[in-house]
């Protein structure tokens, strides 16, 4: 019939039998009647307890059927299925995007409203999300609570924790549709499908010069503003990316971490081993347009083509005063 006789006093809500009204009725009372014998954490429902119980026991009876991956909850393996099956029931009724779960349908919907519930008690800084605020609180204690129990690297998140471990594990999870390439988060494989597609969303407003990711328009847009925001401390010398500073110190430092398989000649950057390896191989991947001769490096094609074209860039400023 679809009755519901028992009615709660306090906000009104029915339900279909008596202990659902009881269960419901400590949410008003604060009553938890269910405390865990390990840490004495206590809960409203038994259910929630037996759930609670198997952080301690390591227990993950809800296994995934396409990539063997265990949960402890039922709906944590629900909302899980949906990365294989692709299915995002939860719709915004402003801008018709999906999402596979209501918590991050919710989150979403702020973007609208604009509505930054969520304050900094220290700096007055406001977010969206509760999770966003409560990282951005670790700026300010320089808390890492989340540690890798393999290399006891911290993190201030626990999704940032389970990203990294996935260096050791090796698992992939997120696939393209595609190519079946396979990525470690979601956002790589949203940034690796844009080379199927071609869409370059983030553009210069200077240039018109348009890239498929955001990192990549913040380095360009440096070349406009001449921004050198990475400087080496031991010379000075400032660079327009962290990786260009990273590659520069090891100047200072003497590192060259990769090593020839064929000689054992090491190198300071990767694409100098590159480089170096088609000795080996005998690769020349560079072609003359002109005569068709082949190159180990772009920098020796561009040197022929002068020579078949007569051009002479460099100028010897002393010869031309006499």
């Amino acid at each position: 019939t679809g009755e519901k006789p028992y009615q709660c006093s306090q906000c009104g809500k029915s339900f279909r039998f008596q202990c659902r009204l009881k269960i419901h009725q400590r949410i008003h009372t604060g009553v938890k009647p269910y405390q865990c014998s390990q840490c004495e954490k206590s809960f409203n429902q038994q259910s929630k307890l037996k759930i609670h119980q198997r952080i301690h026991t390591g227990e993950k009876p809800y296994q995934c059927s396409q990539c063997g991956k265990s949960f402890n909850t039922k709906s944590e393996l629900k909302i899980h299925q949906r990365i294989h099956s692709g299915e995002k029931p939860y719709q915004c009724s402003q801008c018709g995007k999906s999402f596979n779960t209501k918590s991050d349908l919710k989150k979403h919907q702020h973007i609208h409203t604009g509505e930054k519930p969520y304050q900094c008690s220290q700096c007055g800084k406001s977010f969206n999300q509760h999770s966003a605020l409560k990282r951005h609180q670790h700026i300010h204690t320089g808390e890492k609570p989340f540690q890798c129990s393999q290399c006891g690297k911290s993190f201030n998140t626990k999704s940032d924790l389970i990203t990294h471990q996935r260096i050791h594990t090796g698992e992939k999870p997120y696939q393209c549709s595609q190519c079946e390439k396979s990525f470690n988060t979601k956002s790589e494989v949203k940034i690796h499908q844009r080379i199927h597609s071609g869409e370059n969303p983030y553009q210069c407003s200077q240039c018109g010069k348009s890239f498929n990711q955001q990192s990549h328009l913040k380095i360009h847009q440096r070349i406009h503003t001449g921004e050198k925001p990475f400087q080496c401390l031991q010379c000075g010398k400032s660079f327009n990316q962290q990786s260009h500073l990273k590659i520069h110190q090891r100047i200072h430092t003497g590192e060259k971490p990769y090593q020839c398989s064929h000689c054992g000649k090491s190198f300071n950057q990767q694409s100098a081993l590159k480089t170096h390896q088609r000795i080996h191989t005998g690769e020349k991947p560079y072609q003359c347009s002109q005569c068709g001769k082949s190159f180990n490096t772009k920098s020796e094609v561009k040197i022929h083509q002068r020579i078949q074209t007569g051009e002479k860039p460099y100028q010897c400023s002393v010869w031309k005063e006499f």
